[in-house]
């Protein structure tokens, strides 16, 4: 398939989050508490003569999904882009096409298109500040066939969630980031 016909098979934010079973309320708080920083309105308004389109790749249990999107959201309103989500597991054809690392089927990923539905800028699934907080709590696990590795693991996946939750510099990470690729490959 074509990323026009990707684009055109996912949903709305809205009723992707109606539809959502885990994280939908976390989600919530991050949408209802970040807000685009004045100081960057003008920049995200130079995109909307763009008229970008853009796929989310997640899924509702993903941590890394519930700070991302919404966040995501907000510079789409304030940019003018039109955004559909897809469920990875159900579209792993598309999500093949954006490994992380050529291997990895780590989400959300962020497919920002041109309105003719050509790729401009690929973003995900985490802003590098955040992938290095993730990086340094996976170190302190024990390892994965330590019969404490579950639980600790379980632990970890609570401290981060948490964070995510909570911490306004998270946000301003996650945003720093997807702005930055935009600003840096959307042809203006």
């Amino acid at each position: 398939m074509e990323l026009k016909q990707w684009f055109e098979k996912g949903q709305a934010p809205q009723e992707y989050i109606d539809s959502m079973e885990t994280h939908q309320e976390n989600l919530q708080k991050v949408y209802d508490g970040f807000s685009v920083p004045d100081s960057e309105k003008e920049n995200l308004k130079q995109l909307a003569s763009q008229k970008l389109k853009v796929i989310v790749l997640t899924e509702d249990w993903c941590g890394d999904a519930m700070v991302n999107l919404p966040i995501l959201l907000k510079m789409a309103e304030a940019a003018d882009m039109d955004v559909r989500t897809l469920n990875r597991d159900e579209n792993l054809e598309l999500m093949d096409q954006y490994l992380t690392n050529g291997t990895s089927r780590a989400i959300p990923i962020f497919i920002f298109l041109d309105s003719d539905f050509n790729e401009e800028a690929v973003w995900g699934p985490r802003a590098p500040v955040v992938q290095q907080l993730v990086d340094e709590e996976k170190a302190k696990l024990p390892p994965r066939d330590h019969e404490s590795f579950p639980l600790a693991q379980k632990e970890m996946i609570g401290r981060l969630t948490a964070q995510y939750i909570e911490n306004e510099a998270i946000w301003q990470e996650v945003f720093q980031s997807i702005k930055t690729t935009l600003m840096n490959q959307v042809h203006l």
